[in-house]
């Protein structure tokens, strides 16, 4: 391409380029990319002028490092770099592209795209060694960057997505495996429909601070066997639809603090099979569908408790320490919503993150509500006999409560043989009576004083004393089982 060839524009650009030096188009700074279809030929540039620049028609001046600067630009034409090797840096900011760039397994130095007005990046397999910046622009069809190795992936503030009234029958912002070697920064982002993180692979942090993805009934976020290297921000995110991160490994923090999450339908946090540093929950308005953390790993797991949603999925769900730090009464309905029903290690779980915080007294009162919800599932029989041991010793982890049923039948039966004594079986060999011992004689076989082998009640008396030998080896069994239970505990 010759220097004749070009539009006064295009010779800006043309004689810029070895420089190094930018070129604005803008007639004020806070010109709009959007409203770039509306410009005249003297802010207009070929993107084939941009091809040739790029590929090697305009070479650096002596002592300057060329590369591509424009702002407020209205590109025409198809952007079109696949497997193209560019030694110089690509900066087309403000800009407005008519056709969608394409730079399918292209290798770029830096790629800075910011406020810029596209219809779409189609950038699979693209490889850029610096920064690949989309911050705030404007994207209307899909952003293409499956298998894409980056350095750093800036989208903070972009608009990804359809119009209202348009439809894609594809995922407008694809990530599936990329591999970035530091961060992705998209906070204020907003996508209409998915946000597809598969396989992706971040050495440092994933940032969704404020983000909004927005896929009513589908999948907002998903991000299955998502590897970060250390944190991943979601502070304020809004998603309609499920967030799926099945699979993924987060050594740090997921932090979800502020988030809304909105599938009503559907499932709308999946974290299923998930190695979590911590998960924070914190200040989440409750959860508006399924929650599914199955098989995963927390060092901390932060949910409130009005948060969980009326439907959980918690089997097989394993963590080290529960926060905040509330009642165990609080705690325990959650236990309710697994929707497959009782599960016992649900219960463990939760008695152990007590345990570990120190709070034997809301462990014990855990064990309890499980052995009470367990009693649901026995026969008939069983539950009877279950509920013999909670009313009397509370299955042993309300040990005063037997102490409490045995001062009050020893008081009945005080008064009542105290009142009226028993007969002796040998008149002038009983021992002195004693209404006391001999009560404690009848309700503990074990111990003997002497009184009641030497007393004999009749009537109402003599029933009595059954029911007192009944009662005391009834407690005296249920304590001893108690007991027993609370030492296999230890």
């Amino acid at each position: 391409m010759e220097i004749t060839d070009l539009t006064p524009a295009e010779r800006r650009v043309w004689e810029a380029f070895p420089r190094g030096d930018g070129v604005d188009f803008r007639e004020h700074p806070e010109d709009s990319s959007v409203d770039g279809a509306g410009w005249g030929p003297e802010r207009t540039v070929r993107a084939e002028v941009l091809r040739a620049l790029l590929l090697g028609a305009g070479r650096a001046e002596e002592g300057r490092v060329a590369g591509l600067k424009i702002k407020g630009a209205r590109i025409v034409g198809s952007l079109d770099l696949r497997y193209a090797v560019v030694d110089h840096a690509i900066r087309l900011r403000d800009c407005w592209f008519e056709r969608k760039p394409l730079m399918y397994g292209a290798q770029l130095k830096a790629l800075v795209l910011g406020y810029s007005t596209l219809p779409g990046l189609t950038a699979a397999t693209v490889r850029v060694d610096v920064v690949l910046r989309l911050s705030c622009c404007r994207i209307t069809g899909p952003v293409r960057l499956q298998g894409a190795k980056l350095s750093a992936l800036f989208l903070q503030g972009a608009v990804i997505g359809p119009t209202a009234g348009e439809e894609s029958d594809e995922p407008p912002l694809q990530l599936n495996h990329v591999e970035v070697g530091t961060d992705i920064i998209a906070n204020d982002l907003t996508v209409h429909g998915q946000l597809r993180l598969n396989g992706a692979t971040v050495g440092g942090q994933v940032s969704l601070d404020r983000a909004r993805l927005l896929a009513p009934g589908g999948i907002a976020l998903h991000a299955e066997t998502l590897t970060v290297g250390t944190d991943l921000r979601a502070h304020r995110m809004e998603a309609h639809g499920m967030v799926n991160l099945t699979g993924s490994r987060i050594p740090g923090q997921l932090n979800f603090a502020y988030a809304v999450f909105v599938n009503p339908d559907g499932v709308a946090l999946r974290a299923s099979s998930c190695a979590i540093g911590e998960m924070w929950l914190r200040n989440c308005p409750p959860v508006q569908g399924l929650v599914n953390l199955r098989r995963s790993q927390f060092d901390l797991l932060h949910v409130p408790a009005a948060t969980w949603p009326e439907k959980i999925r918690i089997d097989g769900l394993s963590y080290r320490t529960l926060a905040p730090h509330l009642p165990a009464q609080e705690r325990l309905p959650a236990l309710e919503r697994e929707e497959s029903g009782y599960l016992p290690y649900a219960y463990e779980q939760l008695a152990g993150a007590y345990r570990t915080a120190g709070d034997e007294a809301a462990a014990r009162t855990v064990q309890l509500a499980k052995l009470r919800r367990h009693r649901r599932t026995l026969p008939r029989h069983g539950r009877a006999w279950g509920l013999l041991q909670d009313v009397t010793v509370g299955y042993g982890f309300r040990p005063l409560r037997a102490a409490g049923w045995l001062l009050a039948l020893l008081l009945v039966g005080s008064v009542a043989y105290g009142l009226h004594a028993p007969r002796p079986l040998k008149a002038g060999e009983a021992p002195d009576f004693n209404a006391v011992f001999y009560t404690i004689d009848l309700m503990l076989p074990i111990i003997g004083f002497g009184q009641e082998s030497a007393y004999a009640p009749a009537g109402w008396y003599q029933w009595l004393s059954y029911l007192l030998i009944v009662t005391g080896w009834v407690l005296a069994t249920t304590t001893a089982a108690g007991v027993s239970r609370s030492l296999q505990r230890q």
